[in-house]
């Protein structure tokens, strides 16, 4: 099966949030799977300012029913301002989108509504604001809630990639892209009936 997959890039992005990720879909894609991989920007393609310092080049604008899977990383609260990105969301999930956070940019989906009354986690500080705002908060490293899927704290997009390459593509690349990293999925993944 072919995966199809955008990860949201703004300024204030954590790096490890957004590149544990890239790095997992990359190696999947070299190893023969069918990933595509785009690091798309809100209105327009530009250069990013990452949490970090890091700048970051990203060439197209975000399309939000244009992916099979969108990857919200956490970082500064930016995008939890911006009520066309939270609109956005909404849309893509809609429209048949999964839509998965890592970190705190879980708490960007929860800004737009998308975890309220759902299975979902996020980083350990922030847990307790997720459940105030209506998730039902699970301690696991991922969350599978169809087509809501979220990680726990930086590292955990790692897992959370390799989860969603299990899911869409089988289990074969995912181990074939672990040998590669020389990394193991760590910690539980929970999944809805």
């Amino acid at each position: 099966m072919s995966l199809r997959v955008q990860i949201l890039m703004y300024d204030g992005v954590e790096e490890q949030d957004f590149i544990g990720p890239r790095d997992v879909l990359g190696h999947a894609e070299r190893a023969g799977g069918q990933v595509q991989t785009t690091l798309v920007r809100p209105s327009a393609p530009g250069e990013v300012t990452c949490f970090f310092g890091t700048h970051v080049t990203v060439p197209t604008a975000w399309e939000p029913a244009n992916t099979d899977l969108l990857i919200v990383p956490g970082g500064d609260d930016q995008l939890i301002k911006s009520p066309e990105v939270l609109r956005d969301l909404v849309r893509a999930q809609q429209s048949g989108v999964v839509v998965a956070g890592v970190c705190t940019g879980v708490m960007v989906l929860s800004a737009a509504g998308l975890t309220k009354g759902r299975p979902c986690t996020t980083h350990h500080l922030a847990k307790a604001e997720l459940a105030a705002q209506g998730g039902k908060v699970i301690d696991a490293r991922v969350v599978d809630d169809g087509n809501l899927v979220t990680a726990g704290g930086v590292t955990s997009g790692i897992d959370l990639a390799l989860w969603m390459i299990t899911r869409e593509c089988g289990p074969s690349l995912a181990l074939s892209v672990e040998s590669i990293m020389e990394y193991e999925q760590r910690g539980v993944v929970w999944r809805s009936s």
